[in-house]
């Protein structure tokens, strides 16, 4: 009880801080054991990735509006609610109890009270539990699906009802997670000794070398192989942009907006780290990371370099990476927090700044070298909008067709760019090209 209840009640003060402060802060689990933070994190991701109806059933048994209700309130209902429908694990008297002791820890012991009506309302009733039925569509399906109403609207007239439908519920599932052996430290065949003795279900990727679905990145944190550099994890669908690139031994490289580095490492095992990679962030704290990891995975050719892309001097690159700052609305399902913190007003500007960094990561190239764009979101004016505007100016690039790189599903009908999407591919959300300075 004790166990659950610190878990409970620390997921509940991430989830108000997110509310107040917009940051999900995981240290204030740093005091649980593993396997508990690792419920925390669950906890906090499906709450945020079902917020929208966990509110309206909320409405639905209290005589206290979700708007009218302080955080602390709301997400221990929010919790308490989710625990009741969602964790097979989690007898209903349990749930109402904790929740009781929740609130009356955090709160004071009216609304313990206050909470204990709510859920036993909720209890007898939950057989025949009420359904949205708002005559505004979008508001219906961003209920439903809980999703903000600007993106399901967006979503909706792009693709359709039904496909749309599909994307978020793929949004809202449990991901599966992919990790790369780094081929650094050991070869893949040993890797998979290791993953069989670990008792890891794995599957190899049929599209990319190195890359295995896993169920779970635990048991690789618990075992140590992320600190020792055995394995990164990495969606492989982050992993086309390096792929693309394709950096060869002896080369020198920028990878801009680089922190956490993971596309770095991968490019430092692609070129045997032999070469050049300078690894550029505006985060001195993502960057100090970046360079503990680069240490961990043997990437001794990665250089770091602080500072905005748009004000540092590197000269000229063969090869040129720029994994530009997006909404991330193709992540949603790994970070269910994103759709809460994005908006119109936010697209716009993500959509500015991508201009203002590609036109710098242009004049990085050197001539007859390379330069890939990539975002992990789905929208079309971060992607091939942008991609088609920066052409308009720039004559001396050229798109490269991605055949040779890529499988055809992942791929545009001309080749010349890759777009993948949850609900059909099974992975994260990503763009990218292949640009050639011809000139």
């Amino acid at each position: 009880m004790e166990t659950e209840l610190s878990e409970r009640s620390v997921s509940v003060d991430i989830l108000i801080d997110f509310d107040e402060n917009g940051r999900l802060d995981y240290s204030k689990a740093d005091e649980l054991e593993t396997r508990e933070r690792a419920q925390v994190r669950e906890y906090v991701q499906n709450i945020l990735r079902k917020r929208s109806y966990l509110d309206f059933l909320i409405d639905e048994f209290s005589s206290v509006s979700v708007k009218e209700m302080k955080p602390g309130l709301k997400n221990i209902l929010r919790l308490s609610i989710y625990d009741m429908l969602f964790m097979d694990s989690t007898p209903d008297y349990a749930a109402i109890n904790e929740a009781v002791e929740i609130a009356k820890m955090k709160l004071g012991s009216k609304t313990g009270d206050l909470v204990n009506a709510i859920m036993r309302n909720l209890q007898r009733d939950r057989e025949k539990l009420p359904k949205p039925a708002f005559k505004d569509r979008n508001k219906l399906v961003a209920t439903t699906f809980s999703h903000p109403e600007w993106m399901v609207a967006r979503w909706r007239k792009r693709f359709g009802e039904r496909e749309a439908f599909q994307l978020m519920q793929a949004n809202n599932t449990r991901p599966h997670y992919y990790v790369r052996v780094n081929s650094l430290r050991t070869k893949p065949e040993n890797f998979e000794l290791r993953m069989e003795k670990m008792d890891v279900n794995f599957e190899a990727s049929e599209w990319l070398p190195y890359y295995y679905k896993v169920d779970s990145v635990q048991p690789f944190i618990e075992k140590g192989l992320l600190s020792k550099g055995i394995c990164l994890v990495q969606d492989i669908a982050a992993g086309f942009a390096p792929t693309v690139l394709d950096p060869q031994p002896g080369e020198k490289v920028f990878d801009l907006c680089a922190a956490p580095g993971t596309k770095s490492i991968m490019m430092a095992d692609l070129m045997q780290a032999e070469g050049d990679i300078t690894s550029v962030d505006i985060s001195t704290e993502r960057l100090q990371k970046l360079a503990e990891s680069a240490l961990n995975y043997g990437a001794e050719n990665i250089k770091i370099r602080g500072g905005d892309v748009r004000e540092v001097n590197l000269g000229l690159a063969d090869a040129v990476l720029l994994d530009a700052p997006c909404t991330g609305t193709g992540v949603l399902s790994k970070r269910a927090d994103l759709r809460w913190r994005r908006d119109e007003e936010g697209l716009k500007n993500a959509v500015a700044l991508q201009e203002e960094l590609l036109e710098e990561a242009a004049n990085m190239v050197k001539r007859g070298g390379r330069l890939v764009y990539s975002t992990c979101s789905l929208e079309p004016e971060e992607n091939m909008e942008q991609i088609t505007k920066f052409l308009e100016r720039y004559d001396n690039f050229e798109l490269e067709p991605l055949d040779d790189y890529l499988p055809e599903e992942v791929l545009a009908e001309d080749t010349l760019s890759y777009q993948t999407l949850p609900h059909k591919h099974g992975c994260d959300g990503h763009f990218g090209v292949l640009l050639k300075r011809v000139k």
